[in-house]
């Protein structure tokens, strides 16, 4: 037998087919007409000398010739198609695709979007706010902001700033509760989505760091940072705040971070992008631009007495 292979249009045909069970919706999806593509699986199956479909009265079935070849031609197409669309992207300097999740993308890259647009008119920045993880070829995404421990050892990956979480509160608040005692009276919010760091950075971990022993059980829960953060916004109560996610409304003053310390994560934002990549025009514009805006912020971090989270694990 010859391992010759068939047409590209034949298993785009056969492909089709198997994955709709259906001849006519295979036809429909490739806009060819059911004769046609009934053509061109039949010429499939004279090219293999065995069939791959069993037909039904108003059905087809795949014979076990076709249930062999179905996975691997699919697999295939997927290959084909990532690898054209990468390929395809190596010459588009206008489009930018980045995903991140949606905490990072409402409280950092949003508010800070038109200042972007303003320096790099020339790129046309899209986000995908998702926490999924991604697959750059697949997805057609140029970039990924991503909170975690890595590594990242098959891409290119930098650090965006240290990590840290702290009180935050309206200045209202601020002035009700002003000590770390003060707390344990205090409306307190929490935050579920830091739940899975290691070792903790919650509010019986900040509170060992300032010498407190409180274990605090009641107040709102929110699974997603940035409605914990617009909670406190709000004046609903303090939000243990992480750095990334409230340094802009600290630094403008519609936050506080009162007490003087902090709880530094090992986790961290990164910038992430397959090797190769990272000097492509758009995208070095992007990771310069974010390391930059990140710079104007560092006086947030200013009189935080910052300790490693570590130190006061249980």
């Amino acid at each position: 037998m010859s391992d010759r292979l068939p047409p590209l249009t034949a298993m785009r045909a056969f492909d089709a087919a198997a994955r709709h069970m259906s001849f006519a919706k295979a036809a429909e999806e490739l806009n060819v007409t059911p004769a046609a593509l009934s053509f061109q699986i039949k010429s499939l199956e004279e090219h293999l000398g065995q069939p791959l479909f069993r037909r039904l009265n108003r059905a087809v079935e795949l014979t076990e010739a076709g249930r062999t070849l179905a996975p691997g031609v699919e697999d295939a197409f997927q290959t084909l198609t990532s690898s054209w669309r990468a390929t395809r992207r190596l010459h588009d300097t206008t489009t930018l695709n980045v995903t991140a999740g949606p905490a990072f993308t409402a409280k950092w890259m949003a508010p800070r979007l038109y200042q972007f647009a303003q320096e790099h008119p020339e790129i046309d920045l899209r986000f995908i706010a998702s926490l999924r993880m991604m697959d750059f070829n697949r997805d057609e995404v140029d970039v990924a902001i991503r909170f975690g421990y890595g590594p990242d050892a098959e891409y290119f990956a930098i650090p965006l700033a240290n990590e840290w979480v702290t009180p935050v509160m309206t200045p209202d608040l601020a002035e009700r509760f002003p000590t770390p005692e003060s707390l344990t009276k205090a409306p307190l919010i929490f935050d579920d989505s830091i739940n899975f760091l290691d070792p903790p950075c919650d509010w019986p971990a900040w509170f060992r760091a300032v010498g407190i022993s409180y274990i605090p059980t009641h107040g709102p829960r929110f699974s997603q940072a940035d409605h914990a953060v617009d909670a406190a916004l709000a004046g609903v109560g303090i939000v243990l705040g992480r750095r990334a996610l409230v340094v802009k409304d600290l630094f403008e003053g519609r936050l506080v971070a009162r007490y003087g310390i902090a709880l530094s994560t090992k986790a961290h934002f990164r910038f992430v992008c397959p090797k190769g990549a990272e000097n492509r025009p758009h995208i070095k514009a992007l990771r310069d631009w974010i390391l930059a805006e990140i710079e104007k912020t560092t006086s947030v971090s200013e009189g935080l007495t910052i300790i490693p989270a570590e130190d006061v694990a249980p």
